[in-house]
């Protein structure tokens, strides 16, 4: 554990980041969102789409393992005046408590075991917005390991409880070079 810690402080603690941008997944649903009401970035990295919920009007909390990335986050938070709870947090299933977000997004992370918690932490009526890489792919880019990419259809099977809003996986289909490509893209409704 203390490797991926020290793999993603490293990471985040580079100079001239790039700025990163909220995952598509969010921004084009982001009419889907509530006007008010709690929301979690899981894994947020430096925060993008906790800034973008936040600057939504959603009360949000943003975990990742890094603590640089959140010492990052929350001073951006600060500076800008966003309603941001940002921890380190090493996610694990009972790291999420029931029925207390309305929305979740995790992208481009994925721990298969977490997601009967994720389903849990999501209140009634609540939204899950993922996205993450898969196994058929465009490119050989990073990640290659198996175990962080989805099989075809996997998300649909891991959150199978939850109401389909909207799913997009393209794969090797038509023109390889337009569109999204090497990801999956997901959004769930928790029934009542």
């Amino acid at each position: 554990m203390d490797a991926v810690i020290n793999k993603s402080n490293h990471l985040y603690s580079q100079p001239g980041q790039p700025s990163y941008k909220p995952t598509q997944i969010l921004t084009e649903n982001d009419f889907l969102l509530p006007i008010t009401g709690t929301a979690l970035d899981l894994a947020c990295g430096l925060g993008a789409n906790a800034i973008f919920l936040a600057q939504n009007g959603l009360a949000v909390t943003a975990w990742d393992i890094s603590f640089v990335a959140i010492e990052k986050l929350t001073t951006y938070a600060a500076q800008q005046g966003l309603n941001i709870n940002a921890c380190q947090e090493k996610i694990v299933t009972n790291s999420l408590t029931e029925c207390s977000f309305d929305v979740i997004v995790v992208s481009r992370f994925l721990d298969r075991t977490l997601s009967d918690a994720i389903i849990g932490a999501l209140k009634p009526d609540g939204l899950l917005f993922y996205q993450t890489f898969t196994r058929e792919k465009t490119s050989q880019n990073p990640p290659n390991n198996p175990d962080y990419l989805l099989g075809c259809s996997e998300l649909l099977k891991l959150f199978s409880p939850l109401k389909v809003v909207f799913y997009r996986e393209n794969a090797l289909i038509g023109q390889q070079l337009r569109g999204l490509r090497n990801e999956a893209q997901f959004v769930g409704q928790k029934r009542k």
